[in-house]
């Protein structure tokens, strides 16, 4: 038996990321979200989402009812950086690989992603994951049209300082407190 970990979201503006574990041989599925304020000041610069990754990787585990000897694949994405080596410590090195990740366990993790856009309000544009800077820029054009929008935002990337309507809102909210 085997158990896919994988997430959705992390290049995107919007939302947290999703974090998702797929077992390949029942379907079983199960996913909680990285909330967006672990990539929001200050908690982005401390990179708090690691901790909060591997903290829901665990959980994810416990939801599936892990069994003994069943191999752990988990995606490269650096976010799971933390929960990779604590996986390591508590299930041996046999039993986590590092993987990229296809197929159901990726299409599930994005679905459950884009179900989380739609909760914000947001409609994802098609083909998004090929079409990365025009995903963006209809991201950013969407929190535009109403700055409040801006809480649902990654808004602790250091290159969002080129963007005037970053400044902007930045130097808005800096002035409110």
């Amino acid at each position: 038996m085997t158990i896919v970990i994988d997430d959705a979201g992390v290049g995107d503006l919007l939302g947290g990321i999703v974090v998702g574990a797929y077992r390949l041989e029942t379907g079983d599925f199960a996913y909680d979200l990285v909330d967006v304020k672990f990539f929001q000041r200050p908690r982005f610069a401390s990179k708090q989402y690691l901790p909060e990754a591997s903290r829901i990787v665990f959980d994810l585990l416990e939801k599936l009812k892990r069994k003994d000897r069943e191999t752990i694949r988990i995606c490269r994405s650096y976010v799971f950086e933390q929960a990779y080596k604590k996986l390591k410590e508590k299930y041996g090195v046999e039993a986590v690989e590092l993987s990229k990740v296809v197929g159901k366990p990726q299409e599930y993790v994005e679905t459950a992603y884009l179900d989380e856009l739609t909760n914000l309000g947001y409609n994802a544009i098609a083909k998004r994951e090929t079409r990365r800077a025009k995903s963006f820029f209809h991201m950013m054009n969407w929190v535009k049209k109403d700055p409040s929008r801006w809480r649902f935002a990654k808004t602790g990337w250091p290159r969002l300082r080129n963007y005037r309507i970053y400044r902007t809102f930045y130097h808005d909210h800096r002035m409110r407190r």
